[in-house]
């Protein structure tokens, strides 16, 4: 399988296959546009040298690891980059895929995963954490219920809140809320994903949620 991972001319942003990235969007919630039987085929092909296939699953599957690598870092560049990273791996990592043992998306999902831990453990998250905790008293001054009578916020307001709240949320309360309320997916796929029990995922929900929900009224956000 001939490598076909590339990168943009400046300033048209990173490309995997010639795919060009797309926009987080403004409710997070992004489609998983493949079937386990096309994903197994795709992956066969792949395994065999046809860079044809390779694209096809590269395309089918970026906007879903994007999009949660945005949600778990809050920045269309490191989520980019990350998506990249993800790629690499999956064309490095591909032949240990087993079709018996789950689907395509979840052991993309779990690999997804370990890397976006492996970047927070290194420390990168350090500089947006801090940003963030600058930002708090702005944030809440700019939109108190004094000057937002229906104590609500629109469209990307909202969505730059959400944002700004799930990042103060620890790695493993954010992975299991962005999987499962903005990402869709089944207990079971998360329990897959996260190689973990589904009661550990529904308490993780319920505890995400709950601090979620605390984090979003110092931002006098009605929840």
């Amino acid at each position: 399988m001939a490598a076909v991972l590339t990168v943009a001319t400046p300033g048209t942003g990173p490309r995997v296959a010639g795919w060009n990235w797309p926009a987080p969007a403004a409710n997070g919630c992004l489609r998983w546009a493949n079937s386990l039987d096309t994903d197994s085929s795709l992956v066969e092909r792949c395994l065999g040298g046809d860079d044809a296939a390779w694209e096809d699953l590269v395309r089918s599957h970026t906007r879903r690891v994007y999009a949660v690598c945005y949600r778990f870092t809050g920045s269309g560049a490191e989520a980019q980059d990350l998506t990249q990273d993800v790629f690499l791996r999956v064309f490095k990592t591909l032949g240990s895929f087993r079709s018996g043992e789950g689907s395509f998306s979840v052991w993309l999902l779990r690999l997804t995963r370990n890397l976006l831990i492996d970047n927070y453990r290194r420390g990168k998250q350090e500089r947006a954490t801090d940003s963030i905790e600058e930002q708090l008293p702005m944030l809440e001054e700019k939109y108190s219920l004094s000057s937002r009578t229906d104590g609500m916020l629109a469209g990307r307001e909202a969505s730059e809140i959400l944002q700004a709240a799930l990042e103060r949320l620890s790695p493993e309360l954010r992975e299991t809320l962005i999987l499962r309320d903005l990402e869709e997916l089944e207990y079971r796929e998360i329990a897959q994903s996260l190689g973990v029990p589904e009661g550990t995922v529904k308490s993780r929900l319920n505890r995400g949620r709950a601090e979620l929900a605390r984090i979003l009224r110092r931002f006098k956000v009605a929840v």
